[in-house]
């Protein structure tokens, strides 16, 4: 089984759950593209872990992990969130390879991006450094990992870089230069460290297609925040579509079986932008405090409203995605009345253009007013619960396959 996993909302819509949950059942876990920008989390053995850049599923002991040459890699980072996930996985560093195409977060990446946020040209970004390092790598000024283990070269591409990148400090932002010698010193030590999981990925998933191994793919972000057909320019910097698994990876599209798409309950998003079903009070408030609404990566907290089938009807034509997994369907628990938006009064479908003026119109049902957090069967779901699973499917036009009724590992319906 070669099977696509892409948020179909603004991101946040519980990837890294649903990730660890399928994961079992898998060989490989293939992150596709992004970076540190990610936040996914999992909980296991009652802790609450956090993936930012490694792949989601590497709490299996069976499954092998690959960063592939679609995201960009911090490694200061990556050491980071590696030193904590190997106090639940002690084995997980000798399971993981990284991408020598993956292009390198550098720290005047990371200050341009900071510096850029304090402006008016902030985005709501994470200030990771993302933008800038995907910037590069289309300018084809980029480093790449595999250009640490030849020194000169890195060396020589650092410094003009760095030449650029200081005029830019200095003379726009008027912030202090950076020094080339700390910076090429700090990322060799870096490469000897990195030196046994960097891989050439299309070769390690073409072997592993070849050994009919099962394959995640897994997407970071959602696809609201695609670079081309997302609320641009309220977006990332990569192409969050699962079709990016085929360019991120070097994997062939024939060789991805499935899509499935992953959505929450009601709708989220971290940052600014259009966001049609926003409720800044009341509705919005009690999803924020029910569903512990704060970003695994910035602790912000994040906008929240009603469901909005037209989003991810759109999200899913995109992807190709038939089955889709809905999650913090518990969340609703206390809710008297739930609300999914159905339509616009002034649009037939989504459209990103003119999302900041979508009216949306709503259907309401009774809410279900009960926990469903112990439930693992659709027939034991209360009547409401599964009126609410219908309205979706009915106006999305997809299955609902799966449904997670808590952060737990097993708190997982599948139908």
């Amino acid at each position: 089984m070669k099977l696509a996993i892409g948020g179909l909302q603004w991101g946040d819509e519980g990837k890294g759950k649903v990730i660890d949950y399928l994961a079992r059942d898998f060989d490989v876990d293939a992150r596709f593209q992004g970076g540190t920008n990610a936040g996914h989390t999992v909980h296991y053995k009652n802790q609450k872990v956090i993936f930012h850049l490694i792949p989601s599923g590497l709490l299996n002991e069976n499954c092998v992990g690959v960063i592939g040459a679609g995201c960009v890699f911090d490694p200061a980072v990556f050491f980071n969130e590696l030193a904590a996930l190997k106090k639940y996985a002690s084995d997980v560093d000798n399971r993981i390879k990284i991408s020598r195409f993956c292009h390198l977060i550098m720290p005047y990446h990371i200050l341009i991006d900071k510096i850029r946020e304090e402006t008016k040209q902030g985005l709501g970004t994470t200030r990771k450094g993302i933008g800038p390092a995907y910037e590069d790598k289309y300018a084809r000024v980029g480093i790449r990992l595999g250009d640490l283990f030849t020194p000169e070269l890195f060396k020589g591409k650092l410094r003009t870089n760095l030449s650029r990148k200081n005029l830019m400090l200095m003379e726009i932002y008027h912030a202090e230069p950076l020094s080339d010698s700390e910076i090429y010193e700090q990322y060799l030590a870096y490469a000897e460290r990195l030196r046994p999981m960097v891989v050439d990925d299309s070769r390690v998933l073409a072997e592993a297609v070849k050994n009919n191994k099962n394959i995640l793919f897994e997407g970071a972000q959602g696809t609201m925040l695609d670079i081309d057909f997302g609320t641009y320019p309220y977006v990332t910097s990569s192409h969050t579509l699962c079709g990016s698994a085929s360019i991120g990876l070097g994997v062939a599209p024939r060789y991805i079986d499935s899509v499935l798409g992953i959505t929450k309950a009601y709708t989220t998003r971290v940052g600014f932008g259009p966001f049609p079903t926003e409720s800044e009070t009341g509705l919005g408030e009690q999803l924020r405090n029910d569903g512990q609404e704060y970003g695994s990566t910035t602790g912000r907290p994040r906008r929240c409203g009603p469901f909005d089938a037209s989003v991810v009807k759109y999200s899913a034509r995109l992807n190709g995605v038939t089955e889709i997994c809905l999650t913090k369907f518990d969340v609703l628990k206390n809710l008297e009345k739930i609300k999914i938006a159905v339509g616009y009064t002034n649009a037939k479908d989504f459209d990103p253009f003119i999302a900041d003026q979508l009216e949306p119109v709503y259907e309401e049902i009774k809410g279900f007013k009960t926990d469903i957090s112990k439930i693992r069967t659709f027939d034991e779901l209360p009547s409401e619960a599964r009126e609410y699973v219908s309205l979706v499917e009915h106006y999305t036009g997809l299955t609902v396959k799966y449904i997670s009724v808590g952060p737990e590992r097993d708190a997982m319906i599948i139908r």
